[in-house]
């Protein structure tokens, strides 16, 4: 117990700290008082945990990490895909064959959410296929896909999900339109 009561202790000294830094305008000089001694020593941490503690250790960020898992695709190789965005501009992207449009739009900044990662549990991801004979190219959306594009906004005949479109080379050359909105409704939200 005398680990949590030591860092209660420490929490008014740490406020004063952060709240003084932050007003400095300094906010990348921003450090965080360490533990005081024996609240490190009750926690039995392994020893290449349990380095002695300074009087104040700098707090840090990492940087954002960018979607960028999909590659380039290989000269010759790439298929193309067409959004349309929120303000009708048109983004035009070499893809790989075996690409999600989820995965696509995401790694190029185009704004479409995915919420739930790609596991067709909600649907953020939802697009318009402009060309109803691209849509007659897909296979056909599964019972789960279905159910989620009941939950989208402003369903049409052509919707799919981004995250079950995969592109194939009878996909090249696909068009697909992003509604004006969404709707965060996630499958869990009615269980």
């Amino acid at each position: 117990m005398a680990a949590p009561r030591a860092f209660a202790q420490s929490l008014p000294r740490l406020s004063r700290s952060i709240t003084k830094h932050a007003q400095s305008r300094y906010y990348s000089k921003l450090s965080v008082p360490a533990a005081p001694k024996s609240a490190l020593q009750s926690l039995r941490l392994p020893k290449q945990c349990a380095r002695p503690a300074t009087r104040f250790q700098p707090l840090s960020t990492s940087s954002a990490l960018f979607h960028g898992h999909i590659d380039p695709p290989k000269p010759g190789e790439e298929l193309y895909v067409t959004f349309i965005d929120k303000e009708n501009r048109e983004h035009k992207i070499a893809v790989n064959k075996g690409d999600n449009l989820l995965d696509i739009a995401q790694a190029h900044d185009l704004e479409m959410e995915g919420a739930c990662g790609g596991s067709c549990a909600c649907s953020t991801c939802h697009v318009i296929v402009q060309d109803q004979d691209y849509y007659d190219k897909m296979p056909e959306p599964d019972d789960d896909e279905n159910d989620m594009l009941d939950l989208a906004f402003g369903l049409t005949e052509t919707s799919r999900l981004g995250c079950q479109v995969v592109m194939t080379p009878e996909l090249d050359g696909l068009t697909v339109k992003l509604p004006s909105m969404t709707r965060n409704l996630q499958s869990s939200d009615f269980k």
